[in-house]
């Protein structure tokens, strides 16, 4: 019971037949402290270390810029999956053209807030602006505007009760803190995430900060997507990573109850430690991944410009290497999106994608004949991994 009380405590409310208990957490870092052992030890390391290489990885690459576009639009894609959204990342990317038919507006339209909320959060940390509660209340605006969650307060903490799992408190798997203990709670993870008293190592206390929050659900909806754009923040604002290169949506999508059965124990049991351990075997398993892809997508530039100096001499060949930048940066063009970022000539940019499309770099995705969209297949192909 000792251990239980260590994450917090369950307070009566309503009693009666049609009561239930909420949960309230205590504040972090956790009391008693983590309890070291040789694998929670050897994981942080171990996950330090892969770190380490991703945020490496973006010094070698020759533009990290090439890579975030659509990173951050698969994190989106993932996250909002695990949400229940139906759309895939070639759905978003067509979306984000004006043209996606036959996919649910409201189901895009949440992916595309998710992109947004991290772009803005981002640029706010870069600005200078702490990673706070005022931040944490714009990302959850902009992560539910226009949405089917537009009607739960976008931007505010909650003013009524919620509930995971069930169709009433009475019958939940979880009920979060009452509105009279919100606040408190949120006061000590802004006092946390700060290091207002003690400093915890980056990596724990995103994985402490993403379990407390979750805890908390401070809003209606749209906590598990805030939740996770917290890490991402976080690791971005303390400077664990020069870009937003680490996303654990895929690896939390595919360990999907072991990760809500990780945040349960913590609530039971006060098993902070067990929950340390899945979080960083995650951190892990995603920077290894994401140094291996961007291993992947530069060897793929490079066997591909290789592959278009070599068959299309001249002109012809400038053009499809210009036209190839740009479907670097942007995996889904068009003709006119890609004139625009080249300087070159609709016909000129039809043609070259023509001498794309038949060394097979690029295929049609639209098949009609006006406002055509181009896929870069295989650049594709390799970040679509988990996202489909």
């Amino acid at each position: 019971m000792e251990n239980a009380f260590r994450a917090g405590r369950f307070v009566t409310q309503s009693p009666g037949p049609s009561g239930f208990s909420a949960f309230v957490p205590a504040g972090l870092p956790p009391n008693p402290s983590i309890r070291w052992d040789s694998e929670l030890h050897d994981l942080l390391e171990i996950a330090n270390r892969a770190l380490g290489r991703l945020d490496g990885a973006t010094l070698i690459a020759p533009n990290p810029d090439l890579f975030l576009y659509t990173y951050i639009r698969k994190e989106a894609v993932l996250s909002s999956q695990i949400e229940g959204t139906q759309s895939s990342l070639s759905d978003l990317l067509l979306f984000e053209n004006a043209d996606a038919p036959g996919i649910p507006v409201d189901d895009l339209r949440e992916v595309s807030n998710y992109v947004a909320a991290m772009e803005h959060g981002l640029k706010r940390l870069k600005d200078g602006f702490p990673l706070s509660l005022r931040l944490i209340r714009e990302i959850h605006g902009i992560v539910v505007r226009g949405s089917r969650g537009a009607d739960k307060t976008p931007g505010e903490f909650r003013h009524s009760q919620n509930w995971i799992g069930g169709t009433k408190p009475g019958d939940a798997l979880f009920v979060p803190p009452p509105v009279s203990e919100i606040m408190p709670a949120l006061d000590n993870l802004e006092k946390f995430l700060q290091d207002h008293k003690t400093r915890t190592p980056l990596l724990l206390k995103a994985g402490l900060a993403h379990a407390q929050f979750e805890t908390i659900h401070p809003f209606l909806d749209g906590n598990g997507r805030v939740g996770r754009l917290l890490i991402t923040f976080l690791l971005c604002a303390e400077e664990g990573l020069r870009e937003p290169l680490l996303y654990l949506s895929l690896y939390l999508k595919q360990n999907r109850s072991a990760y809500y059965e990780a945040l349960q124990r913590i609530r039971i049991e006060g098993d902070w430690e067990q929950w340390l351990k899945f979080f960083l075997r995650g951190v892990a398993q995603v920077a290894q991944q994401g140094v291996e892809t961007m291993r992947k997508l530069l060897d793929l530039f490079a066997r591909d410009r290789d592959r278009i100096q070599a068959r299309l001499p001249g002109r012809r060949g400038l053009s499809a290497l210009r036209v190839h930048e740009v479907l670097k940066q942007r995996a889904v063009t068009s003709i006119s999106l890609a004139a625009t970022a080249t300087g070159l000539t609709s016909p000129t940019v039809a043609s070259a994608i023509e001498e794309l499309r038949q060394l097979g770099i690029v295929n049609e995705m639209t098949e009609r004949q006006r406002n055509r969209r181009f896929l870069y297949v295989d650049y594709f192909k390799t970040l679509d991994e988990g996202a489909a």
